[in-house]
């Protein structure tokens, strides 16, 4: 295990850009009205990183207003003019990686490693992949669809849109909920979990360092009750998108309600793991692994269900045990590390208080418990494996967010994808067979947004993801999320030249 550091200058170098505070409206950082502080909390150590005052009401106000002024010019502006301006985006983005890198692992506590190779890349290449959409805003082509009528559809920007995103990937939410919204012509406010608004705010300032008009962009921190839900309620707001529970997200729908305004929400998962008895059981337990310590299992589509066929089933939970037991936590920033923290100590004493239960009607094969020594003040768990739990068990069916795993045995294949689909989440899942038609049954019958084959958690830019059932609906990244941004209208031309009185007659009689 590797001991951290304190919050030193080489771990954040991007910290005294917070001076002026952590709200970004119109283009300026400053401070938020609400009053008091909030600290920004390395959940490696438990040390304070910053502190910063919080948005209020007000501030949200003045969020939207900077976005309503900023949306004539940012959507009257051509594809390209918006293209170029992202493309610009990207490249600042890659001057700055190993800034963003640092200060999403402090912020989060995920290894440099992670973020170094797959957060802030990920990000820039979804910054490019936008700037190429932008150019793409299609209608439908003209035709005459009634008599001497000529129709056609026309793709327009929404306006305001207000989107809340979650602490377990604050940069890579920020571009998702930005970046296809901003390509189609709309501005936006953004509010990121209070825990976690460093790369929010850097990626906005990057934003306009690129050139991006002062209030296309606005970031606004503060808490969910209040700048979140004001932000959801206000008028000016056309649009509201979400990510977190589905807790939540059922409040920021009967919030939006009262101003009937569009939804985008990719709430709860709990993804499914079904491993059939012809397997690569290597693969497959190195893909449990991996699926299920995906940042520190602090992730909506990690491997929660392993379902594996009864001839696999113990081997594959004695080598899964063995796997997880080899896992290195330790300091974020080192070059060994495996596994960082939970984002706060909060989160890890709700994940070990699941474990906890569990107990009592399942096996705890290994894990189970915080570490002791020089990681005892960071919000660290050990990977968890879980077996034998019952279908309707609690460890089984919620949401737990972090670095556990449940295996349960099935028989058949019909058994296999009825467990699967038996949650009320649907937002990915995976199927691990050598018999490309058992694995396609189980892509077929599977309810769920994205499902991989032999594999687990991989994402790419122009691929949609979102969820079926409790898990929301909308698609984030690729060409569906920026049709997310567009309202569609129908225009008809009447292409004779005289008045026509026929309608009138129809409707009036003769007059």
């Amino acid at each position: 295990m590797h001991k951290p550091d304190t919050a030193t200058p080489e771990r954040f170098p991007a910290r005294d850009r917070f001076a002026r505070g952590a709200q970004f409206i119109a283009g300026r950082l400053g401070k938020g009205t609400s009053g008091g502080t909030h600290a920004v909390v390395d959940p490696a150590t438990g040390e304070e990183v910053l502190s910063y005052e919080p948005a209020g009401a007000d501030d949200v106000d003045a969020a939207v207003a900077a976005a309503r002024a900023a949306f004539p010019g940012w959507a009257g502006a051509t594809p390209g003019e918006r293209s170029d301006a992202l493309h610009r985006f990207a490249a600042v983005l890659a001057e700055r990686a190993e800034d963003f890198a640092r200060a999403e692992s402090l912020q989060c506590g995920k290894p440099l490693k992670l973020t170094r190779e797959f957060d802030v890349p990920g990000t820039i290449d979804n910054t490019a992949f936008f700037a190429g959409a932008a150019r793409h805003l299609q209608g439908q082509a003209a035709a005459e669809y009634s008599g001497d009528h000529t129709s056609y559809v026309r793709r327009e920007p929404i306006g305001v849109i207000g989107s809340i995103a979650p602490w377990n990937y604050p940069l890579q939410m920020a571009a998702w909920k930005i970046l296809p919204a901003v390509a189609a012509g709309n501005t936006i406010v953004l509010k990121p979990a209070e825990l976690t608004p460093l790369t929010s705010l850097m990626f906005a300032q990057a934003a306009t360092d690129a050139g991006i008009p002062d209030g296309v962009i606005n970031v606004v921190t503060g808490t969910g009750r209040e700048a979140g839900e004001h932000l959801v309620a206000h008028p000016d707001v056309a649009m509201t998108s979400f990510t977190g529970s589905t807790g939540v997200g059922k409040r920021v729908a009967e919030i939006a309600t009262a101003t009937v305004k569009r939804l985008h929400l990719e709430l709860g998962g709990k993804a499914p793991f079904v491993v059939f008895d012809d397997a690569d059981l290597d693969a497959a337990v190195n893909g449990a692994v991996a699926g299920a310590l995906i940042n520190t299992g602090q992730d909506c589509t990690a491997a929660t269900r392993a379902y594996v066929q009864r001839p696999l089933y113990e081997e594959f939970v004695a080598r899964t045990a063995a796997l997880m037991g080899s896992v290195r936590l330790g300091d974020p920033f080192a070059a060994g590390t495996d596994l960082g923290p939970l984002v706060s100590h909060a989160q890890r004493d709700r994940v070990a208080g699941f474990v906890e239960r569990a107990r009592g009607y399942a096996r705890v094969v290994t894990g189970g418990e915080a570490p002791q020594g020089d990681l005892k003040s960071g919000a660290y768990y050990r990977p968890t494996l879980v077996a034998d739990a019952p279908q309707d068990s609690e460890i089984v069916q919620s949401e737990i967010f972090g670095p556990v795993l449940v295996v349960l045995p099935f028989d058949s294949d019909d058994e296999g994808i009825a467990l699967a689909n038996d949650t009320p989440y649907g937002l990915a899942a995976s199927a691990w067979s050598r018999d490309v038609y058992r694995a396609n049954r189980a892509t077929r019958e599977i309810k769920a947004g994205c499902v991989w084959v032999n594999d687990h958690i991989p994402i790419i830019s122009e691929m949609p993801h979102g969820g079926y059932k409790s898990s929301g609906f909308g698609k984030d990244m690729s060409a569906y999320s920026f049709e997310e941004y567009t309202q569609v209208k129908h225009v008809m031309f009447d292409n004779t030249a005289v008045v026509r009185k026929d309608w009138h007659r129809t409707i009036f009689g003769d007059r």
